[in-house]
């Protein structure tokens, strides 16, 4: 896959502390990925959920123990991931990354 931006994932390392070697880990398992679905990838990231907000769908994954959400979307056909937004749990429980 690949993953847009990276530099959104540099920024969230910036400003929580703890969270850069999960999103490391994170960037470098979906860099090498070839996920089809949400399904796929369930298999390397069980708790990854789709969440839908609007006519759009997003994946999100729980990084750094589930203490922080990464959310993204992921267009299947072309292979590329764009980063919307990092958040703690508490922020993405606020909902106003669907907004």
């Amino acid at each position: 896959m690949h993953v847009i931006s990276r530099k959104t994932l540099r920024e969230a390392a910036r400003q929580y502390n703890g969270i850069e070697p999960g999103l490391d880990t994170w960037f470098r398992a979906a860099s090498k990925a070839r996920w089809q679905s949400l399904d796929e990838i369930r298999k390397t990231y069980p708790g990854a959920d789709g969440v839908r907000v609007g006519d759009k769908i997003y994946t999100v994954f729980n990084i750094a123990g589930n203490n922080f959400r990464l959310i993204t979307r992921i267009e299947y056909e072309y292979q590329k991931v764009f980063i919307k937004q990092v958040l703690t749990h508490a922020e993405y429980n606020k909902d106003y990354w669907k907004k």
